[in-house]
């Protein structure tokens, strides 16, 4: 399919199959799978699917506006393309493709250490409001020496991913013996990843006048604590499920630190996002933005830059019209109130939030 053909296809789960049929299993597994049980996984989605709607009607809905400011920048909808790793074995271009929709379309994008093309490819190559994410693979003068290389390149805002003290045991590759690139690649040694702390993330926070970020907060007294060091943001995430099992899922995990943070540092969420209604749901109980990864890596199997940008606007239709049907028509105006506890009405798997999807390897 072409890049212009990506206009026609309606709805997500087209994206999804394709992306399947495009992928071999290897990249397809580290793509959409967890650690070990992968109950994490499950749970994030189940999460989400415990959520329901408390619409409001005889609203004036005739225009309705789903952007909002974050990070700085003005997004189109409050959807960020999260850091994910390895991106170039969804779509050779990786990072760049997927940086160039982000900015076609609107939103920012995170840049992860360890994808491809790097971060300074990617600023050559797009406009975009970026973030660059960190994993540690060195002392603190290694650190210093590439978030002042981010700084210098003009990224926005810096994030360390927090929840990979040691790498999570993803089964599906395991069993098959598959090494990432992003793990085959690596330069350094991950014992410095283990050894991150509050004191590195305090002289980090000393030194740099950026936007800062630690990804992989699960609990209120981490939130209290990221807001004591001065982040910036505090970004919500279990990894997508491939870190920590037997974690809760990540819209389990969002009301406590709101709570926590009582307004005083907004808050960015991943794990398990899918669809318009999840962001909706999540802005509704108190994120400021959501993250997607699998889902944008996807899009980049299935078409690479056109496959991410129609999922931006996939998901920006279904917001528009869940917004609409709930009587709002500005993101400040949902709140708890739209939202109420429910019984999810199906299993939670990788492909659940997509019920038409056609799987290519079911006879």
């Amino acid at each position: 399919m072409s890049e212009s053909d990506w206009s026609d296809v309606p709805v997500l789960g087209e994206i999804v199959s394709a992306a399947r049929r495009n992928l071999n299993l290897n990249s397809w597994d580290y793509l959409t799978g967890g650690a070990e049980s992968e109950t994490t996984l499950l749970r994030n989605r189940q999460a989400i699917d415990s959520i329901a709607f408390r619409p409001r009607v005889l609203c004036d809905v005739e225009h309705v506006d789903a952007s909002s400011e974050v990070l700085g920048a003005r997004q189109r909808i409050p959807v960020l393309l999260a850091p994910v790793g390895s991106l170039q074995h969804f779509d050779v271009r990786g990072s760049v493709a997927s940086s160039k929709a982000a900015h076609d379309f609107g939103i920012s994008a995170f840049i992860s250490s360890v994808t491809n093309p790097s971060m300074e490819e990617v600023r050559a190559q797009t406009e975009t409001h970026l973030i660059f994410q960190l994993y540690v693979r060195g002392d603190e003068d290694w650190i210093f020496e590439r978030l002042d290389a981010a700084r210098d390149l003009g990224y926005s805002a810096i994030c360390l991913t927090v929840d990979t003290a040691n790498y999570g045991r993803r089964e599906r590759d395991l069993t098959k013996r598959f090494l990432p690139s992003a793990r085959l690649g690596v330069v350094g040694d991950r014992t410095f990843q283990a050894a991150l702390s509050w004191d590195t993330i305090r002289r980090i926070r000393d030194r740099y006048s950026l936007p800062l970020m630690v990804k992989g907060i699960a609990t209120a007294e981490d939130a209290e604590k990221s807001l004591s060091m001065g982040l910036d943001y505090v970004y919500v995430s279990n990894h997508g499920g491939r870190q920590l099992d037997h974690g809760r899922g990540s819209m389990e995990v969002l009301p406590e630190v709101v709570a926590a943070l009582g307004g005083k540092c907004p808050v960015i969420i991943d794990g398990g996002f899918c669809r318009g209604s999840d962001v909706i749901k999540a802005i509704a109980m108190g994120a400021a933005a959501v993250g997607i990864g699998k889902l944008y890596g996807l899009g980049l199997a299935a078409g690479g830059e056109g496959g991410v940008r129609r999922v931006l606007e996939l998901l920006e239709v279904e917001m528009l019209n869940v917004m609409a049907l709930l009587g709002a028509t500005a993101l400040d105006q949902l709140g708890p109130e739209h939202v109420a506890a429910a019984n999810p009405v199906r299993a939670p798997s990788l492909t659940s939030a997509f019920p038409l999807y056609d799987d290519p390897d079911d006879p």
